[in-house]
């Protein structure tokens, strides 16, 4: 018997890549863009308060990257901005807002705020016979917003 009845169901909401977008903070759609992916690294203390066996863990910091690739149709801002950093020392501070479109009429919208270069950003990645695309890995240094969810049931 099938303990999990629900399974087959939910596969009809299940999203992919061809569901989810990224905008700038002007809500331009980056249509070049061919993925993203936004992480949390978090680093905890450990401690072991005396007569206790158990180790546990608390908040110590946490680190919010932005990466995605973009293929170069033309030149952007994006790419503007990473120039005039070097040319006078000033960091951009980038507004993006990741978005899934649910197959019910959900959305899943994600803000992230204080966004700047970190590590490698391609400034040209050319190879015979490929597509060129540029990499970016930023920092996001506003904790990110939860705007809406996905939901199975939508309203």
């Amino acid at each position: 018997s099938m303990y999990n009845n629900r399974g087959p169901q939910d596969t009809r909401f299940a999203v992919t890549g061809k569901d989810g977008v990224i905008y700038d903070g002007n809500g331009k759609m980056l249509a070049t863009v061919e993925s993203y992916q936004v992480q949390v690294n978090v680093t905890n203390a450990t401690y072991q308060p005396l007569g206790d066996a158990q180790e546990h863990s608390v908040l110590q910091s946490y680190k919010v990257t932005l990466t995605m690739s973009q293929v170069i149709v033309e030149d952007d801002d994006l790419i503007a901005d990473v120039f005039d950093m070097m040319h006078t020392g000033q960091q951009p501070d980038w507004t993006f807002q990741g978005v899934v479109y649910g197959r019910n009429g959900s959305t899943q919208r994600m803000n992230y705020r204080g966004v700047v270069p970190d590590g490698n950003i391609d400034l040209q990645n050319v190879s015979i016979g490929d597509i060129i695309k540029r990499a970016w890995n930023m920092a996001v240094n506003d904790p990110p917003e939860l705007q809406s969810l996905l939901a199975l049931n939508a309203a």
